[in-house]
């Protein structure tokens, strides 16, 4: 009885860490500007490991701004919301830190967009990174969430982000989730989904296995 009242004990407290630390870093992520309930916890979490390891190395800000939407009327035409868009998005960089790196998404606009400090446009290639690590995970057909996919898009889009701002200084990140596959950011929420699930069943397990 007191070892499974001790297992019950140790994976409920881990549960707690983890879901503390993946809350504070969602409410507190000074790279996330806004996500609008669109980033999933364990995302932000690794956001804000990746960030903090560019800013400490490398000196750079990359930053997040995601909205569910825009708060633009569907009824403009395409010229009429691109350029409140960027008004919106000039807007934002005013304030941010230099050098920097904006990743930008408004979803019901069906709008991404990448924004830079001129010291790192001639690292960064926006077109590449958006149309082969954001975009074909927003686009993909399958049975995951709106909520997985912006997720899992906007963690591949900033983890290349970070991978490529650090080659070109010939560093490689402790966080960097790899950047060799372009469902990097795929394979990280499905294996933090393990993880946490994983806890739930455990204490789930002990519970069960008490009351025989």
């Amino acid at each position: 009885m007191s070892k499974i009242f001790y297992i019950k004990k140790r994976v409920f407290s881990l549960f707690l860490i983890l879901s503390t630390t993946f809350l504070y870093a969602t409410t507190n992520n000074p790279y996330i500007l806004e996500h609008d309930e669109l980033l999933d916890s364990r995302a932000a979490g690794k956001i804000y490991e990746i960030g903090s390891e560019v800013k400490a190395k490398l000196g750079v800000n990359i930053y997040v701004y995601a909205k569910e939407n825009y708060d633009i009327s569907m009824e403009l035409d395409i010229k009429e919301k691109l350029e409140k868009i960027k008004i919106i998005e000039d807007d934002l960089v005013k304030d941010l830190n230099k050098p920097y790196v904006l990743l930008t998404m408004g979803v019901d606009q069906t709008h991404v967009n990448l924004l830079m400090s001129d010291d790192l446009k001639q690292i960064l290639d926006k077109n590449d990174i958006l149309n082969g690590y954001v975009v074909p995970l927003l686009a993909s057909k399958d049975k995951n969430t709106l909520y997985a996919k912006t997720s899992a898009a906007i963690l591949n889009g900033y983890a290349e982000i970070a991978d490529r701002v650090a080659l070109s200084r010939n560093i490689v990140l402790d966080s960097s989730i790899g950047s060799g596959g372009r469902t990097a950011g795929t394979i990280w929420k499905v294996f933090m989904y393990f993880l946490v699930f994983g806890g739930i069943i455990l204490y789930t397990y002990a519970v069960m296995k008490q009351r025989k």
